[in-house]
């Protein structure tokens, strides 16, 4: 399952920039994944509970937000979806297209840190 060493990149990416900002707990991460990108969101949610154990993400949320394999047909300027599996196909012009626009996304959009615990009220 490489969902796991995808899981583990964002776990550490997400903690080192959570460093960077000054803080040391993360309370979500989000990433975008294509749909051409071959990660299975179901498998990198369970992955991202196992990398997540013991690190500044242990009590992090991961948020993944799906992008449509979307391509481009330049002699009818049309955008259209490719599918699953993918049909590099214009609908409207019925030429094959050249140009991916998008669907291949492995990004960190988001790494949103933990609200800090209130401090004791003095006695």
């Amino acid at each position: 399952m490489h969902e796991l060493s995808i899981a583990t990149a964002i776990v550490e990416q997400a903690g080192a920039l959570a460093r960077a900002d000054g803080t040391d707990a993360v309370s979500a991460v989000t990433v975008r994944v294509g749909e051409l990108a071959g990660v299975v969101p179901d498998a990198l949610h369970f992955a991202f509970e196992v990398a997540r154990q013991d690190t500044a993400l242990a009590a992090a949320e991961l948020v993944v937000e799906q992008v449509t394999a979307r391509a481009w047909c330049a002699p009818c300027a049309e955008e259209f979806a490719v599918g699953m599996p993918p049909f590099f196909w214009c609908p409207r012009c019925d030429r094959p297209s050249q140009e991916l626009r998008s669907g291949r996304e492995l990004e960190i959009t988001e790494v949103r840190p933990a609200d800090p615990e209130p401090e004791p009220a003095p006695r």
